[in-house]
């Protein structure tokens, strides 16, 4: 539609509408819409006709609202211009960028558009550089930290507003897109319509209508966000504006939708551009009670022990700030007795509880709480199964982690050594790899992603040494070979000499060891080979030409023998000659024997010391190359009449103490140590006749 000169309008309301100004425009909060319905031109004509007819709009302003934006991110800027009612012819001027108020009647806009066609307007990324095409003009290119103003104004003077939204790359300061300033989100008041959700969030009174003060619902909104502020308005405009605030308790009704403003003042800075950056929410007061949802509210039912702890303070029973009282039956919450005291740890099998919800304004209503148990957790006791530790094979070291005790994918374990810890959750195995135990049990607490948990017992089983029953020390002759079975039923072998077999031939004396294999456990078994001990020819009697062996040590039963080839059980042997011997002697284990000469001494039955160098002494100086000789002469009775030793020559001539004896019979010994390496005691016993002639 052509656009008419219509300078009737009159300006009688300008003075009530200061945001027609530029000096008073309405600062942009970031890129957010914005409507408004302007009902003049202000208190001051910044397009003075007939100046304005130059300069951009024709006519000058006529139901205007001026805008004040700053940019945050530079880039390209455009916006749209909505009238609400398509017929309406709205125009726009952008002046800056940072050009102040009182420099703008005289300057002319960087964009400006006041084609008579209906419908929107405004910048677009079709045109380029100041083109203009119909109600379009091209896009700005705008740098961070520029102020500009737009001026919308409605030449038809109508009263239908407009919406206005921003578009292009470029951003706006804003302090509500700021987590340093918001930190939190602000609140609206009330609860969303159930029926319409873009409808304003309904606050429930009690009685409607009634008195209210506002003020009370500021700390709900502003949700801990410091350095805002907020009014409270009757109408849209007043709400981007700033007029007419609520100030006082005033009478509301479930009719009126009511506007709240936020507006940021930094504290520190004045000047700062987002300062006075706002945004507006509604809302409207409905009569009723408030609306209350009936919840459910899960607990564990721990080692299924049947009850479980719950928490009612979590059952979203109610969104909004109230108090709340919990019973354990309806009749209770409607007599008001046995109120829950503890309802955030309130222990309970599964059923139904209830809670009265108060809110502030004295509305209540009820809700019901079921109380459910999580999926019980299902374990099952296990069996571990470890090998003895050697250096106590009583004990093993057990990985308590590798029972399978539930179907759970990798579910959260604790371990305990008692029963009674693993239900107090005290005293916590903190190394269930290694857990060293006796034949014994454990107790494992298994979670579910619920942190519920149940409890499985572990029996603990110390797989013991397995040895051979036929594997035994031996003992055989130092030269022989002999062979070691371990005997079969093992998985496998392994000998200390490195064979793998049941058995190991051919083995000599020596230690050995082999590790035998049951099931996943293997024994050393050590096992040895002894030497027999060689008996030992411990004394000689020789009588005459009689011989007596005694052997000892070595296992009897003995052999003996003259020859080493022939052999006999006794230990006599009789009839031998006159001089050196040997006497062979083996033990059981039948090994090479052991030798000992023996020496046969010459035979004298008389003497006759008188002088006459014919039989006049008994001498055995022959055997003088024996170790440790001593020859003796005895009465009957068994006294000592003399000895002879090396001094003596080992002679004896007949005398006792230098006198001569009687003649008579007289009983002798020689003892001697053969010279061998065991140093063999001999002894020669005989007797002599000696004849003394006074």
């Amino acid at each position: 539609m052509k656009k008419l000169l219509l300078f009737s309008i009159l300006f009688l309301y300008q003075i009530y509408y200061s945001q027609s100004d530029c000096v008073s425009s309405i600062p942009v909060c970031g890129n957010s819409d914005l409507s408004y319905t302007p009902t003049g031109s202000g208190n001051t004509q910044e397009l003075p006709v007939p100046a304005g007819e130059n300069l951009c709009l024709k006519g000058g302003e006529h139901f205007s609202v001026w805008y004040a934006f700053t940019i945050a991110t530079s880039g390209t800027l455009t916006f749209t211009i909505n009238p609400n009612v398509f017929a309406d012819d709205y125009d726009f001027a952008v002046y800056g960028p940072n050009l102040p108020c009182s420099a703008i009647s005289g300057a002319s806009p960087i964009r400006c558009n006041y084609n008579g066609a209906d419908g929107p307007t405004g910048l677009n990324t079709t045109l380029t550089g100041t083109a203009t095409n119909g109600t379009w003009s091209a896009y700005m290119d705008v740098l961070a930290g520029e102020t500009y103003y737009l001026l919308v104004d409605n030449f038809l003077s109508s009263a239908n507003g407009f919406s206005l939204t921003w578009g292009g790359t470029a951003s706006l300061t804003s302090a509500f897109n700021n987590p340093a300033l918001t930190p939190n989100p602000f609140v609206t008041p009330g609860f969303p319509n159930p029926t319409d959700p873009t409808a304003p969030n309904e606050v429930p009174r009690c009685v409607l209508p009634t008195m209210f003060d506002f003020s009370t619902l500021t700390p709900g909104i502003l949700n801990g966000n410091v350095n805002f502020t907020i009014t409270y308005h009757t109408n849209s405009n007043d709400a981007i504006t700033g007029q007419n605030p609520i100030t006082a308790p005033i009478m509301v009704d479930a009719v009126t939708i009511y506007y709240y403003r936020l507006k940021y003042t930094d504290p520190t800075n004045p000047t700062n551009p987002i300062n006075g950056c706002f945004q507006t929410g509604k809302f409207k007061f409905k009569q009723g009670n408030i609306t209350v949802s009936n919840a459910t509210v899960y607990a564990c039912n721990n080692n299924n022990v049947g009850t479980g702890s719950f928490n009612l303070t979590t059952a979203a029973v109610f969104s909004g700030t109230a108090t709340k009282k919990y019973y354990p039956t309806l009749n209770d919450l409607n007599a008001g007795t046995n109120e829950i005291t503890t309802p955030a740890n309130y222990i309970s099998t599964e059923k139904k509880v209830y809670v009265k919800i108060i809110t502030t304004d004295g509305c209540s209503n009820t809700a019901e709480i079921t109380l459910k148990f999580y999926p019980l957790v299902i374990v099952n006791d296990a069996t571990i199964e470890s090998c003895f530790i050697e250096e106590n094979i009583t004990t093993a070291s057990f990985d308590l982690t590798s029972a399978n005790v539930s179907t759970l994918t990798n579910p959260q374990k604790k371990f305990y050594a008692t029963l009674a810890n693993a239900v107090t959750g005290t005293n916590e195995i903190f190394t269930p790899t290694n857990y060293i135990s006796t034949n014994g049990v454990a107790y494992v607490r298994v979670y579910s992603g619920d942190q519920c948990y149940s409890i499985a017992k572990l029996t603990l089983i110390v797989l013991p040494p397995v040895k051979s029953a036929i594997l035994k020390d031996k003992t055989i002759c130092m030269e022989d070979r002999t062979t070691l079975d371990a005997g079969p039923g093992f998985v496998s072998y392994e000998w200390s000499t490195g064979a793998t077999t049941q058995t190991i031939q051919g083995v000599p004396v020596g230690a050995y060891w082999v590790k035998l294999q049951t099931g996943k456990c293997f024994t050393l078994q050590k096992v040895n080979i002894y030497p027999s001990d060689q008996p030992v020819i411990s004394n000689i009697e020789i009588t005459n030409n009689t011989i007596t062996v005694t052997a000892n040590g070595g296992t009897a039963p003995y052999k003996y023998s003259l020859d080493g080839i022939n052999w006999q059980d006794s230990n006599v042997f009789t009839g031998l000659p006159r001089g050196e011997n040997k006497v062979y002697v083996k033990d059981s284990y039948d090994c090479t024997p052991i030798e000992v000469q023996v020496t046969v001494p010459n035979l004298i039955n008389a003497i006759t010391p008188n002088g006459d160098n014919v039989n006049d002494y008994i001498d055995y100086s022959a055997l003088a190359y024996k170790k440790n000789l001593v020859f003796i002469v005895y009465d009957r009775y068994g006294n000592k009449l003399y000895e002879a030793g090396k001094i003596r020559d080992y002679k004896w001539d007949g005398t006792a103490s230098g006198k001569k004896i009687l003649t008579g019979t007289y009983w002798f010994s020689i003892s001697w140590n053969e010279n061998d390496k065991n140093n063999t005691q001999t002894k020669y016993s005989g007797w002599v006749l000696v004849k003394n002639r006074e």
